[in-house]
């Protein structure tokens, strides 16, 4: 087994490590969101990487095909993508009520709002 073997798996740790870097680091809630939309790809990448079975055949009875691949990972990817999406809908539906009621969607800028009205 060579390096490139494993390419899609190198994939998946530099997407999961810059989006990572995107939640953490940044303070924009939309760079937060795009990051989290990147980690969850690279979940979605390893999944179906995980899922894909070399030189199998799809899970239908035929002569000569005794390698199958599994229909379930990807299955349940296709979920997971609607859920994500939902998820991200929402999350931008939320950044707009907080830009509507803070004027800004800086994390620091959030935060120095909030102890100003606590502490008044």
């Amino acid at each position: 087994m060579t390096v490139l073997s494993f390419f899609n798996y190198w994939a998946v740790i530099v997407l999961m490590m810059i989006g990572y870097y995107c939640v953490i680091v940044r303070g924009n809630m939309i760079k937060k969101i795009i990051g989290l939309g990147i980690f969850q790809t690279s979940v979605f990448i390893l999944f179906i990487s995980a899922g894909k079975v070399i030189g199998g055949s799809t899970p239908v009875l035929r002569d000569g095909v005794s390698v199958y691949s599994n229909p379930l990972p990807h299955v349940l990817i296709l979920t997971a993508i609607v859920v994500g999406i939902a998820t991200t809908a929402l999350a931008l539906a939320l950044t707009v009520r907080i830009r509507e009621a803070f004027g800004s969607i800086d994390d620091d800028v959030i935060d120095a709002a909030q102890q100003d009205d606590e502490g008044r």
